[in-house]
């Protein structure tokens, strides 16, 4: 079998997993804190043929496994613009730190902020109701909630004459930021918890919080469409290759003794 089909349908499945990657980035250029994912390439090297102590199973495949492979699409963790909106209940972080809460089972996933609630139980939670890891209680007849640069929760009850703190919002940072698993959402679970540490707002590079602000994807229109269009001449040349292998077994099979 001619080797031009295995190495341009490898590199045809390549491309269209990168241009998976660029779509979705496209189309969360709007979503909150949305962090870009790249793509990363890798030649796959064929074993030569001629050596003798390749088994011949082998080196009847060998053509199989040339080509270019997607090895893995990690994050840009980027910092996203920060957007201010004015309301009390927007949070966003002005560093590279995450926010950790608490999944359904129990996990932690880390957040980079967004629009806060006060969810059924009667903690600050994220929009979606997931609770925050700091399990800070909101009480009955809050007129306002204030959240300072370094975490402090503070809230302005109804009768009283002065703010009540309610309690402290931690960052954690992670030793390998592309270890993260993206559980949607804008959550993203870390495939090693030991791996995530606590951090003083304003240090190690955690930064602080900014209330009232909401963090911008941190995707380039530009520079996506430019590496669609660049994907897209990629598809299309290896698509070339599957076509020119197809003439050269056209030719082979009009062969005449």
């Amino acid at each position: 079998m001619n080797g031009a089909f295995y190495i341009g349908a490898i590199g045809l499945d390549a491309q269209q997993r990168a241009l998976e990657v660029v779509a979705n980035n496209i189309a969360n250029i709007n979503t909150t804190g949305f962090k870009r994912s790249g793509v990363s390439f890798s030649e796959l090297i064929a074993p030569t043929q001629n050596d003798a102590d390749l088994p011949v199973a082998l080196a009847n495949r060998a053509s199989m496994m040339s080509g270019v492979a997607i090895t893995s699409t990690p994050h840009v963790w980027t910092q996203g613009d920060l957007k201010q909106t004015g309301r009390q209940l927007d949070l966003a972080i002005d560093g590279q730190g995450f926010i950790e809460l608490l999944g359904s089972t129990g996990q932690p996933l880390l957040w980079r902020g967004g629009s806060l609630k006060v969810n059924e139980d009667g903690y600050l939670s994220a929009a979606d109701g997931t609770a925050m890891r700091a399990m800070i209680s909101v009480p009955q007849g809050v007129t306002a909630l204030a959240i300072s640069r370094d975490g402090t929760v503070s809230a302005q009850i109804s009768g009283a004459s002065e703010s009540q703190k309610l309690g402290q919002l931690d960052l954690v940072m992670v030793k390998d930021p592309d270890s993260l698993v993206d559980a949607g959402s804008g959550y993203y679970e870390p495939s090693d918890p030991a791996g995530v540490y606590t951090v003083q707002p304003g240090e190690d590079g955690g930064g602080t919080f900014a209330q009232g602000a909401l963090e911008s994807a941190n995707v380039q229109l530009t520079d996506e469409m430019t590496t669609l269009l660049l994907t897209q001449r990629a598809f299309a040349a290896n698509a070339q290759v599957v076509q020119a292998g197809d003439q050269l077994m056209s030719i082979v099979n009009s062969l005449r003794r």
